[in-house]
């Protein structure tokens, strides 16, 4: 009777020692397939998307600075900078400067020339430029300035400020045609006033 008591407890214990051995191999099998289900974030993550860099145009903007500023020469500003700034940029205005007939909220465009008068002297157009000092730029004049252009009203010049914003600045003046309400009959108008790019 002792020893058939001894074997049913040798077998408890050994059945009890797999079922233990069994359920901790598989807990640890289990943990490693989770460990290795486990994946690098930096793996999931989309890599970036390349379209959604914007495409950056080359707009720098070269303004000549001339006459009674302190250090008159070309310098580079950036698209909606203002007369003003430029003035700073090249030193300020020296003692003589007649500041009374230079324009410093105007906003400066390529190939600007500003000729800042001492006083006394009388300058005609303090803002020149050596295409043509009339000229509005198309590719940085403000709304209200597009609007002093022969045949434009308000409409037509939002217009023509949506197209250059979506579509990037204008090459050419055939360019224009894509801007809805214009035609070719506008652009012949437009064509002495207005200068592209």
């Amino acid at each position: 009777m002792l020893k058939t008591v001894k074997k049913a407890g040798i077998f408890i214990v050994a059945a009890a020692v797999m079922i233990l051995f069994l359920f901790l191999s598989r807990d640890n099998s289990t943990t490693a397939d989770k460990t290795l289900n486990q994946v690098n974030p930096s793996q999931t993550d989309d890599p970036p998307d390349d379209t959604e860099d914007a495409f950056v145009e080359d707009v720098s903007i070269y303004v000549d600075i001339k006459g009674a500023v302190n250090n008159p020469g070309v310098f580079e500003a950036n698209p909606g900078e203002r007369v003003n700034d430029m003035i700073q940029r090249a030193g300020g205005f020296t003692n003589e400067a007649d500041q009374t007939q230079v324009n410093l909220a105007q906003k400066v465009h390529d190939e600007m020339s500003i000729i800042v008068p001492t006083t006394g002297d009388v300058i005609e157009n303090v803002f020149n430029n050596e295409i043509g000092s009339e000229k509005v730029h198309l590719n940085s004049a403000s709304k209200e300035e597009i609007e002093t252009l022969s045949g434009i009203g308000p409409s037509k010049a939002e217009a023509i400020i949506a197209y250059r914003e979506e579509n990037g600045l204008f090459q050419s003046l055939e360019d224009l045609l894509n801007v809805s309400g214009i035609g070719e009959k506008t652009i012949e108008q437009l064509e002495d006033s207005i200068q592209v790019p």
